[in-house]
C-alpha cells in the first residue's frame, strides 16, 4: 500500500511524490532491491542482556523461523547513536517482566542486506554530522540544528521516507502477520506496515514532534503531553497548510520509556543517595559519552573541574565511554592526571556489572571508566551505573527522560533541546547548559548545594507515584491489545 502519496489524510504534492520515488530509485541502484527475497531469521542468545531481560536476537537462518507469538514481542531497531538501543531495552526490560519473551530485530545488523546498506550508510553520515558539529560553530548552526530541528520536522521527508522504509521489507518475511511488533525507530515500523504486519507500535523518541517519525498504520506512543499535542496536529509540518490531524486511534500518551529495573528501584536509589548526601560522602557523577563520540572538549573541561574534588575525596566520577575507547585515548592524553586516579573496566560487563551491584551500598572513591566494544554492554552499563550514582551528566538525549538527577549539557542537533526542557518541567535534571561556563556554574551548585540534589529526588519520586515513567509498560500493554 502507498504511503507516500497521502500521509494521515494529507495529499502530497506530485513533484514532492515524484521526488520520494526518485530518491527510492537512486537508493536501489546503490544498495540493491531485495524486496523479492524470502530472508529466514532464527534466534540467537543475547550474552549480555539475554539473562537480565530475556532478549534473544534475531540473525539470518537457512530455515524458517519457529516462534511462538502469543508469548512474544518483537523489538525492531537500529543501531544509530544509542538512544534507539535505549529505549528498546527499556521495552524488552517492560515485556520481559510482563512474561514475555523479546526479539531484538535490528535492521542495521543483517550484514549484506539492502536494509542494512541503506542503514549503514545513513548511520555514517549522521555520526560525522553529530561530530562535526561541535567542531564547527557555522556548521551547527547553519546546517546541523535546522536539519534536526526542521528538516526532519517536513511532511515531505516523511513521503520520501516512507519510499524508503519499502526497500527494508524483505527482512520481514518470516514474521506472523499478526505478531506483537513494537518499533524504537521509524524506519522499521513503516517497513513492518509496508510488509503487512497488523499490530504495530511506533515507539517514538525525543519531545520534538517531527514528520521523520511518522509510520501511519501504526500506533504512535509518545512520551509527554507537549508531544501528543503536536504529533495529533502535525505541529509545523507543512508550514504553508492547514493539516489534517492524527485520527485517535493513530496516537496515545504514554509517559517515559523506562526500564523496569529502574523504575522498580526508585525509591530505593532515591534514598540512597539522599544518604550519602546526609553522611557527607563524595558526590558522585556519572559522565556519559554518546553514540557518535561527541563533546570532547566539554568532556574535558567537566573532567578538569572535578579532578581536585576527586582527589580530596568530595566526588567521585564514573565515566561511560560507550564504545569509544579512543575518546578516552584522547582525553587521557590532555588530563594526564587521569592515569593515576582511575580505575579502567574495559570489555568486561561482567566485572562493570559487578561494580555496579557493589557501588549500590558500598563505598566509592576516585575515577572509574568503562568502555565496551559490545554495542548491547556499551548501552546497558550506564543503566547499571546510573543507579549508583548522584548525578547524571548528560547531553539532552533519550537519557533527559530518565528517573536520574542529571546535569543537561548542550545538545548535539535541536531536536534533543525539548529534552531539557522537559527534565527542568518536571524537576528531575537542569535545563540545558549550553556553554562550558554554565556547565561549571552548575556543578558547582550541584557539589556544594544539598537541596538541589534532594529537590530533584523528590521530584523523581513524585514521577513514578504519577506515572511519568511508565511509559515502557503502557506502550507494550497497548500492544497487546492491539
Amino acid at each position: 500500500m502507498d504511503r507516500s502519496s497521502v500521509i494521515f489524510g494529507n495529499p502530497m504534492k506530485k513533484k514532492d511524490v515524484k521526488a520520494a520515488d526518485s530518491k527510492q530509485k537512486s537508493f536501489v541502484k546503490k544498495y540493491g532491491d531485495d524486496r523479492g527475497t524470502h530472508y529466514h531469521l532464527s534466534t540467537a542468545e543475547n550474552p549480555v542482556i539475554g539473562e537480565r531481560l530475556g532478549v534473544k536476537n534475531l540473525v539470518l537462518s537457512d530455515t524458517p523461523l519457529e516462534i511462538d507469538k502469543d508469548k512474544s514481542i518483537i523489538i525492531g531497531n537500529i543501531r544509530m547513536g544509542f538512544g534507539h538501543y535505549r529505549i528498546s531495552m527499556a521495552i524488552a526490560s517492560a515485556a520481559h517482566s510482563m512474561g514475555l519473551t523479546p526479539y531484538w530485530f535490528d535492521l542495521n545488523s543483517f550484514e549484506g542486506t539492502t536494509a542494512t546498506k541503506i542503514i549503514s550508510a545513513q548511520n555514517e553520515l549522521y555520526s560525522l554530522g553529530s561530530r562535526l558539529s561541535q567542531k564547527s560553530f557555522l556548521f551547527n548552526k547553519f546546517v546541523w540544528e535546522p536539519i534536526n530541528s526542521e528538516g526532519f520536522r517536513k511532511l515531505t521527508y516523511n513521503c520520501s521516507d516512507q519510499k524508503v522504509s519499502e526497500l527494508m521489507t524483505g527482512l520481514y518475511a518470516d514474521l506472523p502477520k499478526d505478531i506483537p511488533f513494537a518499533a524504537t525507530h521509524v524506519w522499521p515500523a513503516q517497513a513492518a506496515v509496508h510488509a503487512g504486519l497488523t499490530r504495530v507500535v511506533n515507539v517514538v523518541p525525543d519531545n520534538w514532534p517531527m514528520a521523520l517519525h511518522l509510520s501511519e498504520g501504526a500506533l504512535h506512543t509518545v512520551q509527554t503531553q507537549s508531544a501528543y499535542l503536536g504529533y495529533k496536529v502535525l505541529r509545523g509540518m507543512d508550514k504553508k497548510r492547514m493539516l489534517k490531524p492524527m485520527p485517535d486511534r493513530d496516537i496515545a500518551f504514554t509517559g517515559h520509556y523506562i526500564d523496569h529495573e529502574l523504575v522498580s528501584n526508585i525509591e530505593a536509589d532515591c534514598a540512597r543517595r539522599i544518604s550519602r548526601l546526609e553522611k557527607g560522602g563524595p558526590r558522585r557523577y556519572l559522565l556519559t559519552i554518546g553514540g557518535a563520540g561527541a563533546q570532547q572538549d566539554i568532556f574535558i573541561g567537566i573532567i578538569k573541574w572535578l579532578i581536585p574534588r576527586i582527589k580530596r575525596e568530595k566526588a567521585a566520577l564514573f565515566i561511560n565511554l560507550g564504545d569509544h575507547y579512543d575518546v578516552w585515548e584522547q582525553i587521557k592524553k590532555r588530563l594526564p592526571e587521569l592515569n593515576e586516579l582511575t580505575s579502567e573496566r574495559i570489555d568486561d560487563f561482567e566485572e562493570t556489572a559487578s561494580f555496579a551491584e557493589a557501588a549500590l551500598d558500598g563505598e566509592v572513591k576516585g575515577v572509574h571508566a568503562f568502555c565496551h566494544k559490545d554495542i548491547f554492554a556499551a548501552v546497558y552499563s550506564t543503566n547499571l551505573l546510573m543507579r549508583a550514582c548522584d548525578v547524571l551528566i548528560t547531553k539532552p538525549s533519550e537519557l533527559a527522560f530518565y528517573p536520574v538527577p542529571k546535569l543537561m549539557i548542550k545538545r548535539v542537533g535541536g531536536h534533543e533541546a525539548w529534552g531539557a526542557v522537559r527534565a527542568a518541567e518536571l524537576g528531575d535534571g537542569t535545563f540545558e547548559c549550553e556553554t562550558l561556563r554554565e556547565i561549571i556554574g552548575m556543578l558547582r551548585v550541584l557539589q556544594t548545594d544539598g537541596s538541589v540534589l534532594r529537590f530533584m529526588c523528590g521530584n523523581i519520586v513524585k514521577g513514578k507515584q504519577e506515572g511519568v515513567y511508565d511509559g515502557a509498560y503502557k506502550a507494550v500493554k497497548m500492544l497487546l491489545e492491539r
